[in-house]
């Protein structure tokens, strides 16, 4: 499988909390849709499914966190500007995307920019 760092706690912390406010984000948003069970299974079910396998420090699932959150964010920022009566949610969206992007990516750009050590 993926031989990536295991991000800090805090970091995974940040990373789940956010996607789970991202499901719930996403519930709330549906609740008067007559369209309510389709748009939960596709919007609140990922972000709710890849919490628990972040929360359990699985580092496919902090991947696939990344790769929807660049879906959440065009999402988000394609509802801001068509729809002024869900911008706020929509920002919302967009502002939890971006923290998934980077809580999702931390550990790769720490490990990345790591200084090097010198060899003896």
């Amino acid at each position: 499988m993926l031989d990536a760092p295991r991000p800090p706690r805090t970091e995974r912390l940040v990373l789940v909390g956010s996607l789970f406010a991202l499901a719930a984000l996403f519930a709330w948003w549906q609740h008067d849709s007559p369209h309510r069970i389709a748009g939960l299974l596709l919007f609140a079910l990922p972000p709710l499914l890849l919490g628990f396998g972040a929360l359990a420090g699985n580092a496919i699932a902090r991947f696939w966190a990344g790769v929807f959150a660049l879906g959440w964010f065009s999402h988000g920022v394609m509802v801001a500007w068509a729809d002024a009566a869900q911008r706020p949610l929509a920002l919302a969206e967009t502002v939890l995307a971006v923290v998934v992007i980077f809580a999702s990516s931390a550990p790769g750009l720490r490990a990345r920019f790591a200084k090097k050590r010198p060899s003896a």
